[in-house]
Formats: structure tokens, sequence, C-alpha cells
């Protein structure tokens, strides 16, 4: 079978591309960790590959604001490309920076039904509640059928770390816009496994609890939570005492792969 290639997108202040880079490569991918800069010049080089990836970090140091510099970047620069790329049905990823990036930028939420075309920045993330930087383990659980990341009806366990997770929409319809559209794909939740606002279960105080979503192609998917900081099972801060714990974060990998080969690796590329 033909390679599932991956392209990581990295920036000044990226740090999360090499995990990100081993996550993809467990699951039998490919993987090129490619400097924006060369993006800009050849955004051809995008044609190559299936599975784009944003990792996290802190772009450009985050100044104005976590993910605004590069999501500028790709406003000006790669707005048509990746609207091919996306139309050629292929996949996009963004992890905690990556996904300030692409909201910020307006690839997620994306363009919705319910609101005016143009609307492309109705929700936002924006600083923790706490007034801090939060890094700690969370347990999701995961709702989406949409999402072509991850399947419905998992309880998996992530750590996260960030001062900007919040995850705000601009009003009551936008929210209920992501619900019916199926574009929640993860929620933090209690030790029940219910959705939760209560901090620490929910780090940053995010709106429906929520952790991630998709746009309604159910192609790109951002999560505040850091999966591939999961893809051993001796990261998990338990593995000594919880011998059935697994690696969580490779099932969100091992499904786009998957997914890739089943419904990509068939078509020109």
């Amino acid at each position: 079978m033909a390679d599932v290639n991956v392209l990581l997108l990295r920036t000044a202040g990226t740090n999360c591309d090499l995990e990100l880079a081993r996550a993809f490569e467990l699951c039998g991918a490919k993987v090129e960790r490619i400097h924006i800069n060369r993006i800009l010049a050849d955004t051809s080089i995008l044609q190559k590959f299936q599975i784009l990836g944003f990792p996290g970090g802190f772009s450009y140091g985050d100044d104005i604001a976590s993910g605004k510099i590069l999501a500028n970047q790709i406003i000006h620069h790669l707005k048509a490309p990746l609207t091919e790329y996306i139309a050629a049905g292929k996949l996009v990823i963004g992890i905690c920076n990556g996904f300030q990036v692409l909201v910020k930028c307006g690839l997620l939420p994306g363009p919705i039904p319910q609101l005016a075309a143009d609307d492309t920045h109705p929700t936002t993330l924006t600083y923790n509640l706490s007034g801090r930087f939060e890094d700690r383990w969370v347990e999701l659980a995961t709702y989406s059928k949409l999402c072509k990341w991850i399947p419905a009806g998992q309880r998996v366990r992530f750590p996260v770390a960030h001062g900007e997770g919040r995850f705000a929409v601009r009003n009551e319809a936008v929210l209920a816009a992501l619900q019916g559209n199926d574009q929640v794909v993860l929620r933090y939740v209690d030790a029940a496994g219910q959705p939760t606002q209560t901090f620490p279960a929910n780090p940053n105080g995010s709106v429906d609890a929520i952790a991630g979503i998709c746009d309604i192609t159910g192609q790109i998917l951002g999560l505040m939570p850091h999966p591939e900081r999961i893809i051993d099972t001796h990261t998990a801060p338990d593995w000594t005492r919880n011998t059935a714990a697994g690696p969580d974060g490779l099932l969100m990998f091992q499904t786009a792969v998957k997914y890739v080969q089943e419904h990509l690796l068939t078509v020109a590329v």
C-alpha cells in the first residue's frame, strides 16, 4: 500500500513537532517537518501530503495572542491552497497552539450553515478562568460521529498544558449550531464521565466543557489536550500501578492513518 504522508508545519516557537511526528510514525505514516517559509515559497509542496498537522508550542512567542501571528500568515498567504487541500478530502489537525491557530485563521469551526458565509470567527480560545497556565491530566469523552479523527463513545485521558485554552463562543446560537452540526468532538468530563464546568476537571472553563471541535466535513480537528504525549504506556502518570492503562493518544493517530488508507490512497494525491 502507498505511504500515508504527513506534513507537520512548524515555525519559530513550535516545540511539540517531534512528539507529534513520532505519534504518526508509530502508526505507519511517513512524516516531514517543514518550516512555513518553505510552504510560503512553494505551496505545491502541500500536494504530496494527505494529513497536515499544526503542532503545539508557542508559535512566534504567542505575541499579540496565542497562535495569532501564524494564523494571520495563513489568512493572507495560504487560504486558497488550504481550501483546495481540504476540498480534496484531506485531513488537518491542530493541537494546543495548533488549535489556537486553526480557530484564529478561521479553518475552525469553518463555514457553519446556520451563520453567514463570511462569518469566520464565531469562536475563540482565550485565557483560562484560573488565571494561570494549567499543566495537568484531564479526562475526556468523545461525542462526534462526524469527525474523521476519533470515534464517538470513547473515554480517554490526555495531558493539557496551556494558558489560553478556554473555548468561547460569540453567543448561544453559535454553540447551538456546533452542537446541532455534531462538531463538538471532545469534552472535559468528571470521574463519572459527565461533562463538567468544575475546575480542575475542566482546566480552563471552556463553554459546554468543550476540549475539541471539528469542521462540518469532519476532516479538520482542533483540540487543546495533547494526545501525542500519551503514545507510550509508561508516560501515563499511574503506569506502574495501573497495568491496564494503555497509550490513549494512539487511537487518534491510528484512526486518521486508517482513514487515509481507506479513502484517499486510491485517488491521486
